[in-house]
């Protein structure tokens, strides 16, 4: 038995959890990445979504196959273009065993959508994913009327990113606590939150069993669960082949063929909704000209790249969107790999010598970067990559607004709704918090723009094609591919399935 587990088992016995630590049964997920916080409107990663959605429902969600379906609401209702109505559940308790009421609903938005509704004059980093959201009102004691500003499509598909909180729990412990305490509705419960090491959660047995629509319906299957925070991916494939966890996240290509043969462990795959692109300073004068743009996007191998170090899980594009996307231009032209074309357009620009660079990455993709370095340097492009830390890096990429400091960025974007507006706003409108590129185009922004509240789902999806192309040919990224999510996962595991979301829901995980 690990060190970990001893002191787990210890730190179990400790709190009381119910069952004694030889009948226990747990489920241990190796996870690349620590929560920034437990608070469900503080934040804006997918990785601490990824957790926190285990310990806290939404009024509606998506099943194994992206459908939306009602979680904590029984139905919902379009009364009008700008009007929606959410019917709730009967018999659902928070973790205090106080009952969720339609108060606690109307709560939980004005603190996601007012200006300074976290308190201390903070507003929700999560307001803009609920668009033109204009107020949540309580029709009666099963009924919520939300109210739009405009038109918005994509509210329904918005909400199964949206957490329910407790009203007197978060007026008693503020928004401070909300950061390392947890009362939500959902199917595990916080025993401890170790920072930087593991969050242990266990079974809620008073939980209402989930969307009615996603079968099994009822408590979880195990009395605990535990996200073990594993950043390096040699040490979370280690874990996996010791048994030490049941589940690994972005498990690396290179070590499929090693985990399925191993006896004890397997692959799964899924199709993603996270867009990787390299992002390049166009506030720099370098990539002020797009003929430099131009020349690092011929001088990449994508296919090649995608056989060779992602194991041909991937595919391909050559915009921002993933194939799946809702409005996706599937007649885009991409760039050829030509890194004698290369060469000729920085000569064209004035660096018949070629360029200098560094391209920003984290340690999960280091390898890839190296890969994208090395041929880049074959065509006149020097490549040095430097590996940071995530925070560091959106600091120095992502601050809205804000002046990029580097020359290039590789990095991705996630899509869980595979609507456009979460991943092509964000990335490539004007000063969006996610432009890395610094680009700006108004002709963009006006398409995008006219997008977001456009009713009519064949005249949206033109938008979107458009823009797609209009963009595409400003070359601001080079746009690389969309990955399979790829876990590595024990035998004893059952009864769990992967989600084109990444979100890891356990609630149906057991284990032998």
């Amino acid at each position: 038995m690990t060190k970990f587990r001893r002191v787990l088992f210890a730190s179990a016995t400790a709190l009381s959890v119910s069952l004694p630590v030889a009948q226990a049964s747990e489920v241990r997920v190796g996870f690349t990445q620590d929560a920034d916080t437990l608070d469900p409107a503080n934040h804006r990663n997918r990785e601490t979504e990824t957790i926190i959605r285990n310990m806290y429902d939404g009024l509606l969600t998506r099943d194994p196959s992206m459908n939306i379906v009602p979680e904590l609401a029984e139905s919902f209702t379009q009364i009008s273009p700008t009007v929606y109505e959410f019917k709730l559940r009967d018999g659902v308790k928070f973790h205090d065993g106080s009952p969720l009421t339609t108060e606690d609903i109307k709560f939980t938005f004005d603190r996601l959508i007012q200006e300074g509704g976290m308190g201390d004059g903070q507003t929700s980093p999560r307001k803009s994913l609920l668009g033109p959201l204009q107020s949540v009102d309580v029709v009666d004691d099963r009924t919520v009327r939300f109210n739009l500003e405009a038109p918005w499509p994509l509210l329904p598909a918005m909400l199964p990113f949206q957490e329910m909180v407790s009203k007197s729990f978060v007026e008693r412990v503020g928004t401070e606590g909300m950061a390392t305490q947890v009362n939500g509705t959902g199917p595990f419960k916080l025993v401890e939150w170790r920072t930087g090491d593991s969050i242990i959660m266990e079974r809620f047995d008073d939980y209402y069993g989930g969307a009615a629509d996603i079968e099994p319906v009822g408590k979880a299957c195990v009395d605990r669960a535990i996200f073990k925070i594993i950043p390096e991916s040699a040490s979370r494939v280690a874990a996996l082949l010791a048994g030490d966890v049941d589940l690994i996240n972005e498990l690396p290509p290179h070590s499929i063929a090693q985990v399925k043969n191993n006896p004890d462990t397997d692959v799964v795959t899924v199709n993603g909704t996270r867009s990787f692109f390299i992002a390049m300073n166009m506030e720099n004068e370098l990539f002020k000209d797009i003929r430099v743009r131009q020349a690092v996007a011929h001088a990449i191998d994508k296919n090649l790249i995608i056989d060779r170090i992602l194991g041909g899980n991937a595919v391909s594009i050559s915009g921002i969107l993933s194939p799946d996307a809702f409005g996706k231009n599937k007649e885009l032209q991409g760039i050829d790999y030509d890194p004698e074309t290369s060469k000729m357009l920085l000569a064209e620009a004035g660096y018949p010598d070629g360029i200098d660079v560094t391209l920003d990455v984290t340690g999960a993709f280091k390898d890839t970067a190296e890969a994208i370095a090395s041929l880049l340097t074959k065509a006149g492009i020097r490549t040095t990559v430097a590996v940071g830390e995530g925070g560091q890096l959106n600091s120095k990429w992502r601050t809205k607004g804000g002046p990029k400091s580097g020359d290039m960025y590789f990095t991705s974007w996630g899509n869980g709704s595979l609507d456009p507006y979460g991943i092509f706003n964000p990335t490539h409108r004007t000063d969006d918090r996610g432009n890395s590129a610094g680009y700006s185009n108004p002709d963009l922004d006006a398409l995008l723009d006219a997008a977001v509240t456009e009713t009519d789902r064949a005249k949206r999806a033109e938008i979107y094609r458009e823009a797609e192309a209009l963009a595409a040919a400003d070359v601001p990224y080079v746009y690389l591919w969309v990955p399979q999510d790829i876990y590595g996962v024990s035998k004893r595991l059952k009864g769990w399935r992967p989600s084109a979301d990444s979100r890891i829901n356990l609630h149906d995980a057991c284990v032998d």
